[in-house]
């Protein structure tokens, strides 16, 4: 019997501009530079709101009043400490990638947790707060171990940001930083259906459980085209070393083929909304701090890089995130790790919206290889 291949399929490569669900729970508009969080502008929640408020916003569709954050705030603080079993599995393979430490302590965390099996909303909501809470006490035990540090308890007293840096550096953080921390955690929390979104939407989609989603959401985030671009950006800053030699790069680099890393979007054809106030804290944090140098060097070639606005070329938000890591001493290989912190909250609601009217996810591959060969025994090749 002989095969046919079918009518022509029209393609679209990296499903660009395709729709595969409804969803409440953020709105980009590329054009504009919009960003919305369950109906709020990314630019109130930024300059107004707190990590724990938008963690909340994100996984309850509301703003809690005072009494719902106190009571959300001592849930998420209370979840934070994560089994000694899991701090042996980081001391031993403490050498690899921070993202694979990560994916490999949530991994583990799956068989200390009750409720791993069960999918439900609710207790997928509640496996969402508790992996928020513990992904920090992953990070920073770590960066400690790696420093031949031990890991320290965290602080009840501290909100998400500042524990988090309490538990990486061991004192209690200058609460300008920890507000700079906070904010950057905001930015990071929620983005659609990005790659790392898609990856754990996939991952649900088949009745995993949410241990697994957060899983593949990492896993994805790892790639250098998802979340590694900060880290290149920091890198090509210490490559420039100088502003005045900043324009010379931009140039040479462009006129090679090269890429100018933290510019451009698969969204955004204007300036990411959310870069606009790193920018904005990147510059606050190097004057506090005294340490202009990398500010100065990353605003040359942004403004060398300006004629490309015109292009769709434009600052996304990791251009400014490196910048803002390094001036607070956080160790550059842990930048997409602090991404995957904020990013945790963002997974789980979109996991729970897959649970909410699941479907599994099954594109396809237009198939352009050779049809019924005939089969030749081993004996016979040549």
């Amino acid at each position: 019997m002989r095969f046919t291949l079918g009518e022509k399929i029209e393609l679209k490569r990296g499903l660009k501009d395709v729709y595969i669900d409804r969803s409440k729970v953020s709105f980009i508009d590329g054009k504009q530079g919009m960003l919305i969080y369950q109906g709020y502008n990314i630019h109130d929640l930024a300059e107004k709101s707190t990590f724990e408020e938008t963690i909340y916003l994100l996984l309850y569709g509301k703003l809690p009043t005072q009494e719902e954050l106190n009571k959300f705030e001592t849930e998420l603080r209370s979840n934070r400490e994560i089994p000694h079993s899991v701090i042996e599995i980081i001391n031993m393979i403490k050498e690899a990638h921070p993202m694979d430490v990560l994916r490999t302590a949530i991994s583990a965390l799956s068989a200390h947790d009750p409720e791993v099996k069960d999918n439900s909303i609710e207790a997928t909501l509640r496996k969402g707060i508790r992996l928020t809470a513990q992904a920090p006490t992953i990070v920073a035990a770590h960066a400690r171990i790696l420093e031949g540090k031990a890991p320290i308890a965290g602080d009840p007293e501290l909100n998400q940001a500042a524990n988090f840096l309490y538990t990486l550096f061991g004192v209690k953080p200058d609460p300008e930083d920890a507000k700079v921390m906070d904010m950057d955690f905001i930015l990071h929390a929620e983005h659609g259906i990005n790659a790392s979104a898609f990856a754990a939407r996939v991952a649900a989609s088949t009745d995993a459980d949410l241990h697994s989603a957060i899983v593949a959401g990492i896993a994805t985030l790892k790639g250098p085209k998802h979340g590694g671009a900060a880290e290149s950006v920091t890198k090509m800053a210490m490559e420039i070393g100088e502003e005045d030699k900043a324009s010379e790069y931009v140039t040479k680099t462009l006129k090679d083929g090269g890429r100018i890393m933290g510019f451009g979007h698969r969204v955004y054809k204007t300036i990411d909304p959310r870069s606009i106030h790193l920018r904005d804290q990147a510059k606050l944090v190097a004057e506090r701090k005294g340490q202009p140098k990398w500010f100065q060097i990353l605003s040359k070639v942004a403004e060398v890089m300006k004629p490309y606005e015109a292009k769709g070329v434009c600052v996304n938000v990791d251009f400014w995130t490196g910048v803002v890591y390094q001036l607070l001493d956080i160790p550059e290989k842990f930048y997409i790790s602090i991404f995957s912190m904020g990013r945790i909250p963002g997974w789980t609601v979109q996991v729970m919206e897959q649970f909410d009217n699941n479907m599994l996810l099954r594109p396809m591959l237009e198939y352009t290889g050779s049809i019924d060969l005939e089969y030749v025994p081993i004996g016979l090749r040549k």
